[in-house]
């Protein structure tokens, strides 16, 4: 019933910017946690950014003061601001949902259970 749907990928310079949606069907409001990760071919997949229904995020050292993740309730939709945007940070970046095991470890993509299809990001120097 829970499918999940990103957007807003594209290609950008380096130093740019892009935001990413992902939009949640049959959305659970007592989920606890959602998040974004990403993944380069070769490379595990990653977390980026998460998020609690209380607000409370975490972030990838990698990203911290550049990229923010939101929510919208209202929309049944979050998304990640990436600001001043590295090469380093292209790939193919997925939203994630918890289920109904609840997440103890939010940044580790084992704790989710929906999962988006993906949109890539890359980024040119």
């Amino acid at each position: 019933q829970i499918q999940l749907m990103e957007s807003g990928g594209g290609s950008v310079q380096a130093g740019g910017s892009l935001r990413l949606s992902c939009v949640v069907s049959g959305y659970s409001h007592d989920s606890h946690w959602m998040a974004w990760f990403r993944q380069v071919s070769g490379k595990e997949r990653e977390g980026v950014a998460a998020i609690k229904t209380d607000g409370t995020t975490l972030y990838a050292e990698s990203v911290k003061g550049r990229f923010t993740i939101s929510q919208d309730n209202a929309k049944n939709t979050i998304y990640l601001q990436m600001n001043d945007l590295k090469p380093e940070d292209a790939g193919m970046y997925r939203c994630a949902k918890e289920g109904e095991q609840v997440v103890v470890s939010p940044m580790n993509s084992a704790e989710y259970h929906y999962w988006g299809q993906g949109t890539q990001v890359t980024v040119s120097s």
